[in-house]
């Protein structure tokens, strides 16, 4: 089996990682599925974005075994392995160490969705994950960080809030593909820049209200959206 237009979107949703200003230096990775092939492409760890070629993504089975690929892959290869096998309809993760939404991750608080901004995104606030035990970092971190991941997701659709604050890490996003995983990391990191300003300038600054996220959310998303063109 040919596993070239998997590593091709790999490629390129990783490659835009550095001129959308989420990642520093060789922090951040995507990976791209192949749900029905339950395999995955993932960046190699630690490789200069510079350098990096389609022939470099690593491929993957859902079981977590190196198909294709000479190099080793990403050191967050677990957690998104994880999601994988756990959140059904994503087809892309995306981890990166993006500033303002590290600062959420920090400050152990859920990133609160104050305006429409937020609401086209993410059906509600973005949650922060739980403190990860000694336990859990000392075992297989990245593992259980996947796992940590996904028993805050227990009462939440993943799909309807595509992305997760990781307590002192960092966020990781997803999509249905690629490019639209990286978007959604992107709108995460800008939101947050947005929530902190807006904080800042009034601490007590409420949600937006549930009428008008419900309106913003699902005019873009589901049977009855109606934003942008068929």
């Amino acid at each position: 089996m040919s596993y070239d237009a998997l590593r091709e979107e790999c490629l390129a949703a990783n490659l835009q990682l550095p001129g959308t200003g989420l990642v520093d230096l060789t922090f951040g990775n995507v990976s791209v599925a192949d749900p029905e092939a339950r395999v995955f492409a993932i960046k190699p760890s630690g490789v200069d974005y510079k350098v990096l070629k389609a022939s470099d993504m690593v491929i993957l089975d859902f079981d977590g075994k190196v198909v294709e690929g000479d190099l080793r892959p990403s050191s967050d290869t677990p957690t998104h392995r994880c999601l994988y096998l756990h959140f059904e309809g994503i087809r892309s993760v995306v981890h990166t160490h993006s500033r303002n939404a590290v600062a959420f991750a920090q400050a152990g608080v859920d990133l609160p969705c104050l305006g429409t901004t937020h609401c086209d995104y993410f059906h509600g606030a973005v949650p922060v994950t739980r403190d990860m035990t000694p336990e859990e970092v000392g075992g297989e971190y990245e593992w259980e960080t996947g796992k940590v991941i996904v028993e805050r997701f227990a009462e939440l659709n993943p799909v309807d809030v595509p992305a997760v604050l990781v307590r002192n890490h960092g966020p990781f996003a997803w999509g249905p593909t690629g490019a639209k995983a990286v978007e959604n990391a992107l709108a995460l990191e800008i939101v947050a820049d947005m929530a902190i300003k807006t904080r800042s300038i009034r601490s007590d600054a409420p949600p937006a209200p549930d009428y008008l996220l419900n309106k913003h959310f699902f005019r873009k998303h589901g049977p009855g959206a109606y934003y942008g063109q068929k």
